[in-house]
């Protein structure tokens, strides 16, 4: 199937087959290119996502600016620092706004 890409929208393929979609809709995005697309398939499928990967390594970084204490940063240094956090927040609201929406437990997995 040929790929059709919009300007600015970087490689993204999707299987455009309507009767799939009323009973499996499925989109294909390609992330690049890999130089091992087999082991980057395994782990995704062993080890997590790419959110749950990234999610967790956020949750290890505010764990370490918890109990870590940065001092002398400079500005754009404490700004990054900042905007990290606030990311984090906004990633922990959407997920309890995301369980609510789902009839979930705010604290559920």
């Amino acid at each position: 199937m040929p790929q059709f890409q919009l300007p600015l929208s970087g490689s993204l393929t999707q299987t455009i087959n309507p009767w799939n979609w009323a009973f499996n809709p499925t989109v294909n995005v390609n992330m690049g290119m890999s130089s091992d697309p087999d082991a980057e398939q395994r782990i995704l499928d062993d080890v997590g996502s790419y959110g749950k990967q990234l999610g967790r390594i956020g949750d290890a970084l505010r764990v370490l600016l918890t109990h870590v204490k940065l001092h002398g940063l400079s500005q754009p240094e404490q700004d990054a620092i900042d905007q990290l956090i606030d990311q984090l927040n906004g990633v922990d609201r959407a997920k309890r706004s995301a369980r609510r929406a789902a009839g979930k437990s705010p604290s559920t997995p």
